[in-house]
């Protein structure tokens, strides 16, 4: 007769690397950014400010369109440098960017009304967290053992 015991049947979890969790992140990011513009404009009158050259109160231009490309540029950019830069300038470039974010992301709920308050505060909060996690996993990058070849 064979006796079982009843093992927890573990799932292995495997360690996942700095760069792939802040491009994930980054990724998480961009989506979230982009899908809450997208979704603005079911709000009342969005399309139509549109058709009058107006988005948030400020005119359709070339500036105006080359900021908001840099706005979603630079998270889009911020997926593959997580991934490609060495990790002393990945820590450093996700560091300052994300702090440089936190800031725009919140200046994006200015002017709007209290009627969508929770809309832009859930949207808003989301991708302050998901910075806040960039930001806490480039500065607790694991530091490397220095080998004594070094010095």
């Amino acid at each position: 007769m064979t006796i079982r015991t009843k093992t927890p049947n573990l799932l292995d979890n495997p360690p996942i690397p700095v760069q792939a969790k802040l491009a994930a992140a980054w990724t998480s990011f961009m989506f979230l950014y982009i899908y809450v513009d997208y979704f603005h404009l079911y709000k009342p009158g969005s399309i139509d400010d549109i058709r009058a050259g107006i988005v948030f109160e400020l005119d359709i231009s070339p500036t105006f369109l080359t900021t908001v490309l840099a706005l979603v540029a630079i998270p889009t950019l911020m997926v593959m440098l997580s991934m490609t830069l060495p990790a002393r300038v990945n820590r450093a470039t996700n560091l300052a960017v994300a702090s440089l974010y936190i800031p725009v992301t919140v200046f994006n709920t200015v002017g709007e009304s209290w009627d969508w308050a929770f809309f832009y505060g859930l949207s808003i909060g989301i991708e302050v967290l998901l910075l806040a996690f960039i930001l806490r996993s480039a500065w607790a990058w694991p530091r490397g053992a220095v080998s004594s070849e070094v010095l």
